[in-house]
């Protein structure tokens, strides 16, 4: 019985960076032996066991072999007979297919290390083509080490598992949790790129796919192509080291650019509506989580409004905070904002340009949220006893005056 430390602990303590688990290996044991020795059973698929002191989880040398469609069409088989290059060999990208014995030697069979050091994500063997979820996985290690690249002949291998539809098989929920890992790793634009080199943007969300290619005005785009702008706002987000849900708020913000007829290009007045609905669809294909789809949706429909505080009346002010729920959920508004900062920086040119919207409209809910609805409610009732249809109407003019004060103090007019 021999146990290896393998996978991405190998990995990153090669290349220096902070070692976050630890996975095991233990080759030449039965499920049997492993209890005797006081490890605790609790895989499901194959034999995992839990360390009795250290509760850490070692899995027995497998195999596997395709039998379906999909990424759990497999069969896994363990035994005391199975090699450790047997059970390395099953695994993705060489520089995932390292071990380490316990005396610290490393064990390399597929080139882990020479990849590693020309930064290149290289397919193990030709059963990579089998689980749709390694183009998923590939793409999103290309987010968290973007000086990597895929090597050409594991991109073709990924070209051809989305033409046979491979991809398609892929459930909703796992296509949503890595591409929500990739976007909360450094450089979430590299990403979408890879997905993109082996067509399978195009069949895992076509709604942004469609979107390089299509120009917006230079004047407010310098960088013109509406794909590039929403990779530069993501990574403006992941560079801020902002939360999920406004990450994906920025990935979607503006997808309704991809639905406007090519003869009214570069102009797209309107999107914000048509972002929002197809917003909505990929939430529910996707399953998104309900605080990322609200706040994608409402940065989708609201992005605009931002962009123009400044020149919005006090009464218009007040409307946005009560249809985006802002008075009962403000720091969703907030979190709002934020995503609109990132649509303003993320363009060429603009990332350290003034955006004074987000503390103006935030300076702005906090003074509306001074009024006390319940003291204005009460005072309406006894002016008004038979017409309580003045109440809601009542409090919103209050929040309007205090937004007025408001804006008077940061020096714009009020009229």
């Amino acid at each position: 019985m021999r146990t290896y430390v393998v996978g991405g602990a190998v990995r990153d303590a090669l290349l220096g960076v902070p070692v976050k688990d630890k996975d095991y290996v233990v080759v030449g044991a039965t499920p049997e032996q492993m209890v005797q020795l006081g490890y605790r059973p609790v895989g499901k698929d194959f034999p995992v066991f839990l360390h009795p002191d250290t509760r850490a989880e070692y899995a027995l040398a497998r195999t596997e072999r395709k039998t379906a469609p999909g990424y759990k069409g497999f069969v896994f088989h363990t035994d005391a007979h199975v090699t450790l290059e047997e059970d390395l060999i099953r695994r993705d990208l060489t520089i995932n297919a390292m071990a380490q014995d316990e005396d610290g030697r490393i064990v390399d069979p597929f080139g882990g290390q020479t990849d590693l050091s020309q930064r290149l994500f290289r397919h193990v063997s030709p059963a990579f083509a089998e689980d749709p979820v390694r183009i998923l996985r590939v793409a999103r290690f290309a987010a968290r080490f973007p000086e990597f690249t895929v090597a050409e002949e594991t991109n073709c291998l990924m070209q051809q598992m989305v033409a046979q539809g491979e991809v398609d098989a892929l459930v909703p929920e796992r296509v949503w949790q890595e591409l929500a890992r990739g976007l909360m790793e450094v450089r979430p634009s590299r990403m979408f790129a890879v997905l993109r080199d082996c067509s399978a943007l195009q069949r895992i969300l076509p709604e942004l796919d469609v979107l390089w290619g299509v120009p917006q005005p230079a004047q407010h785009h310098p960088e013109i192509d509406t794909g590039v702008h929403i990779m530069m706002v993501i990574d403006y987000a992941a560079s801020q080291h902002l939360s999920l849900p406004i990450r994906c708020a920025a990935l979607l913000h503006d997808l309704g650019k991809g639905v406007t007829p090519p003869e009214l290009w570069p102009r797209h007045h309107g999107h914000e509506m048509h972002s929002a609905r197809l917003v909505e669809a990929v939430s529910k294909r996707l399953r998104l989580p309900n605080e990322c789809r609200d706040l994608a949706l409402m940065t989708a429909r609201e992005h605009g409004n931002v962009g123009r505080a400044m020149e919005l009346r006090a009464t218009t002010i007040v409307a946005l905070f009560e249809r985006c729920d802002a008075f009962r959920k403000p720091q969703r508004f907030l979190d709002m904002l934020a995503a609109a900062e990132c649509d303003h920086r993320g363009r060429t040119g603009f990332a350290d340009r003034a955006f004074p919207q987000r503390a103006y409209l935030a300076a702005a809910l906090e003074s509306a949220q001074t009024v006390d609805g319940g003291l204005v409610a009460a005072a309406t009732r006894q002016r008004y006893p038979d017409q309580p249809e003045r109440i809601p109407e009542a409090i919103h003019q209050q929040r309007v005056s205090m937004v007025k004060a408001c804006l008077a103090r940061c020096g714009k007019a009020t009229d």
